[in-house]
C-alpha cells in the first residue's frame, strides 16, 4: 500500500462484525511522538521490548484453548458452511477492492498484449480479480479464482463486470491434497495469495505450498500478503475464541491465524520456492476524534519457482 494517498480497509473484529478505518498511506514516518495525532497513518513503525512483550501477554492470555474436541472440528469440517453464512449475509459489500494491488504488486501490471496468466486462490467475490480486469488493457490476460464458498464464487460470477472470456472462477478446497483444476500444472505465471491462508487450519499449509508450485511456470511467482503476529486483530481476541497456537475464531465461525515472517519463509523455502521478498508492515493507524492508537501488522512476500 505504499505510495498510495488514501484508502478506506475494511477488516473485521473478534465477534465478526466490520471495522472501517480510513487511513492515510504513503511514505510517512514517526519521528516525534508528539506527532504520533496529526496524520491518520505512520508507515514502517517499530515497536520497542515493551510493547512486544505486551502483545506476548495478551497473546498467552488469550490462547487458551476452550473448545470442545466436537466444536474444533466442527469448525474445521464446517468451514465452507461458515464463508457461505457470511457471503449470505454481506454479499459483495464487505470488503474493498484492492486497488493498492498495482502498487504492492507491480507484477499484475500489464502494459502489452504478452500472454499473462494469474491464478488467486480464495478468490472470494472478486476483490483481486475485478481491479486486475479493470485495469489491463491486455487481451492475453487470463484470470483464474477459486474458493470453497459456492456461494461466494456465485456472486461473483453474477457480476456485471465478470467477463468469461477472460476470467475462470470455479469452487476448489485448497486445503485438500488433490486439486481439481481448468488448466495444466506448470501453466501458471503469477499466484496471489492475499488473506487466504489465515482462514485454513496451518497444518495444511505445506500441502497448500507443494500445490501452488505445481501449478507455477518455472520462474513464476506467488504474491503473498497476510495477518502478522501481534496484528491488533489478533490482540483484540478476548479468551475463549483461541482454536489453537496463534490460530482463532471469530463470532461468525470464520478463522483466523496470525503469522510470522520466518514461519513463511520456511514455508515457501521448504516447497522449493526462492525468496524474493518477505517483510512485515507495520502501520500505526490513527483515530484521531478519539485519540487512539491502532498497531496493525501484515507479512507481505514474493515467492518464485525456480526456472
Amino acid at each position: 500500500m505504499n505510495g498510495m494517498e488514501s484508502t478506506e480497509t475494511a477488516d473485521r473484529n473478534s465477534d465478526g462484525d466490520q471495522v472501517t478505518i480510513m487511513s492515510q498511506f504513503g511514505n510517512r514516518y514517526l519521528t516525534e511522538e508528539k506527532d504520533v495525532f496529526q496524520h491518520n497513518a505512520w508507515d514502517d513503525v517499530q515497536w520497542d521490548d515493551a510493547q512486544e512483550q505486551e502483545a506476548l501477554k495478551k497473546v498467552q492470555e488469550n490462547g487458551v484453548i476452550k473448545f470442545s474436541s466436537e466444536d474444533l472440528e466442527k469448525y474445521e469440517n464446517d468451514a465452507d458452511k461458515f464463508w457461505d453464512a457470511f457471503y449470505e449475509v454481506h454479499d459483495n459489500k464487505f470488503f474493498k477492492d484492492r486497488h493498492w494491488l498495482f502498487t504492492e504488486f507491480p507484477e499484475l501490471t500489464t502494459t502489452d498484449n504478452k500472454k499473462l496468466t494469474v491464478f488467486e486462490l480464495g478468490c472470494g467475490v472478486g476483490n483481486t480479480i475485478f481491479p486486475i480486469l479493470q485495469y489491463s488493457t491486455n487481451e492475453s490476460l487470463k484470470v483464474y479464482g477459486c474458493d470453497f464458498s459456492e456461494k461466494a464464487i456465485q456472486i461473483l460470477k453474477d457480476s456485471e463486470i465478470y467477463d468469461s472470456k477472460q476470467c475462470c472462477v470455479f469452487i476448489l478446497d485448497v486445503s485438500k491434497e488433490e486439486w481439481n483444476l481448468p488448466f495444466e500444472e506448470n501453466s501458471i505465471d503469477v499466484i496471489v495469495v492475499i488473506f487466504v491462508l489465515s482462514a485454513i487450519h496451518p497444518d495444511r499449509y505445506k500441502s497448500i505450498v507443494h500445490n501452488i508450485h505445481k501449478c507455477l511456470k518455472p520462474g513464476g511467482l506467488v504474491l503473498f500478503r497476510d495477518y502478522g503476529r501481534y496484528d491488533l486483530a489478533q490482540l483484540r481476541f478476548k479468551p475463549g475464541r483461541s482454536l489453537g497456537d496463534n490460530f482463532y475464531v471469530r463470532g461468525d465461525g470464520t478463522r483466523v491465524y496470525f503469522f510470522t515472517q520466518e514461519e513463511i519463509k520456511l514455508l515457501f523455502e521448504g516447497a522449493g520456492f526462492i525468496e524474493r521478498e518477505n517483510r512485515a508492515d507495520r502501520r500505526l493507524q490513527v483515530n484521531r476524534g478519539r485519540l487512539l492508537k491502532m498497531y496493525r501488522v501484515w507479512i507481505q512476500a514474493k515467492y518464485e519457482k525456480p526456472k
